[in-house]
């Protein structure tokens, strides 16, 4: 069974362990058009709970978390893809090095923001993303599970982020 969501909005899970940092981007994500925080998670149980209890078309995860780990998170993901549904995936960590990149990437992670260089880009890239997700025609803008690339976005590196 392909999960997703209908309607009007793109439905993003947040997995972010800090309260305060998950509060502020919940803020922030929710005054996007078409973008709704359909729920967050401090840790990777609760994560792949709500992947598994509603259809999510963004998920936005941090590396390092309370219990488990964002790897973890994005491994369920890739291995068990009827379960958790097929989300386009985003990593927002202060942890960069080329080598996380590289292991993010093999597990279908499409981009990459560096949480204390690329706030302002990763909101740009929700925005595209709902905006690809709903378009004017009524099409949902996904081709079994999202998009592999946003125009504008490389995914792993970008203007603003070391390499």
């Amino acid at each position: 069974m392909i999960r997703s969501s209908t309607g009007a909005s793109l439905h993003v899970l947040l997995v972010e362990d800090s309260a305060m940092l998950s509060a502020m981007l919940r803020d922030m994500l929710d005054e996007l058009d078409h973008v709704e925080v359909a729920a967050t998670a401090p840790d990777e149980p609760t994560a792949l709970q709500e992947l598994e209890q509603q259809p999510i078309d963004l998920l936005i995860v941090d590396l390092e978390l309370r219990e488990g780990s964002g790897l973890g998170v994005l491994r369920h993901i890739r291995e068990e893809p009827n379960r958790y549904g097929r989300p386009v995936r985003a990593v927002f960590s202060n942890y960069g090095h080329e080598v996380l990149r590289a292991r993010c990437k093999t597990l279908g992670v499409q981009h990459f923001f560096d949480k204390s260089l690329q706030l302002d880009e990763l909101l740009d890239f929700v925005q595209e993303t709902a905006q690809r997700h709903i378009r004017p025609d009524g099409h949902d803008g996904r081709d079994g599970g999202g998009p592999a690339n946003l125009d504008g976005y490389d995914g792993f590196g970008g203007p603003n982020s070391r390499k």
